[in-house]
């Protein structure tokens, strides 16, 4: 049986991971040290890879099942993030919760004349997300989802045989009839190779970016003209080389490349953007790949899956905020016309 007719009778997507707070302050300067910035407006926004393409496939498909896994404090945060999930008709049953450890969040500092941010990150729950977490009997999701590997202390430790938690959490969503698929972080891990190495025979899908890709290939993908993505696709089938079951895919700032196990390669442009509609590119990432993987849900055609990829992420930027320019797929498409 084929991935693409896969356990057809199951539906939804499953994500697990971290879940943040971003808490962005609009600010009038960044100060030097021991000095005062005056902070005009606060938010509070999703963060975090399961939490941002789940909020994201709210938008763009509310009749998809969406649930996730993961692990946030008995705070006021926590609260905020559960009530924002129930709001979004995310289901979560399985998010836990820690008396012991805070609510994930990060505090983003953005000056108001440039738009230039600064990140201070609080790893709190997320790092003690562990297997023990993870219930894949209670779901019937088609697709399971993590992210980030490399970004989940517990997942992440490796054991004396060479997996890690979170490449057994992805074997045991395949063995319940998940479809399987992971997005990366461009964070310099000491183990990054070793992690992604670990969990790449137990993924249907690998999303990531040129950075992440560079880093698994040993080599820049990213020259003084851009990516050219027949490297790109080159180094997608290196990267497929690690266990890879179906497909890497690497997106960049031009477009996307995809290269799966019996080596069709396909691409796609990124749409052209003007400066002024283009807010802020965080979460852009994310919402690439709720909208791939979307496709996938579907049992699209790769190229299709890319293009929905792109769109997405179009609709993104439209917003400094990592789901607030996202909008129903439909909408997201027209951007292409």
């Amino acid at each position: 049986m084929s991935l693409e007719q896969h356990n057809m009778n199951r539906r939804g997507v499953l994500a697990g991971g971290n879940f943040i707070v971003d808490r962005v302050k609009q600010i009038d300067a960044y100060p030097e040290q021991d000095q005062l910035a005056l902070i005009h407006a606060e938010t509070l926004g999703n963060g975090g890879g399961a939490y941002n393409l789940l909020k994201d496939l709210s938008a763009l498909d509310p009749a998809i099942p969406l649930e996730g896994i993961g692990l946030i404090g008995t705070d006021s945060l926590g609260d905020w993030v559960v009530q924002d999930c129930v709001d979004s008709s995310i289901d979560v049953r399985q998010l836990r919760r820690s008396a012991e450890t805070p609510t994930s969040y990060t505090d983003v500092m953005s000056v108001v004349s440039t738009g230039r941010r600064t990140f201070f990150h609080q790893p709190g729950a997320n790092a003690q997300l562990d297997e023990s977490h993870f219930d894949f009997s209670a779901s019937g999701a088609r697709i399971f989802y993590l992210g980030y590997p490399c970004l989940l202390d517990r997942l992440d430790q490796i054991k004396e045989d060479g997996s890690t938690g979170a490449a057994r959490v992805l074997g045991l969503a395949r063995s319940h009839g998940m479809i399987t698929a992971a997005d990366l972080v461009s964070g310099q891990h000491p183990h990054f190779q070793d992690i992604v190495a670990a969990a790449a025979g137990e993924l249907d899908y690998l999303l990531l970016n040129e950075i992440e890709g560079g880093w698994l290939v040993g080599r820049t993908l990213r020259g003084s003209q851009g990516v050219d993505p027949n490297d790109a696709a080159a180094a997608a089938a290196e990267i497929l080389q690690l266990g890879v079951r179906n497909t890497v895919v690497i997106h960049y700032e031009e477009g996307a490349v995809s290269h799966d196990c019996h080596g069709e390669i396909c691409t796609v442009k990124s749409l052209k953007l003007s400066e002024d509609e283009i807010q802020g590119a965080v979460g852009a990432g994310d919402a690439f790949a709720a909208g791939f993987l979307h496709g996938v849900h579907e049992n699209l055609p790769i190229q299709q899956s890319l293009n929905q990829g792109v769109c997405s992420a179009a609709a993104c930027l439209s917003h400094p905020s990592c789901s607030g320019g996202m909008r129903p797929l439909t909408e997201c498409l027209r951007l292409r016309q």
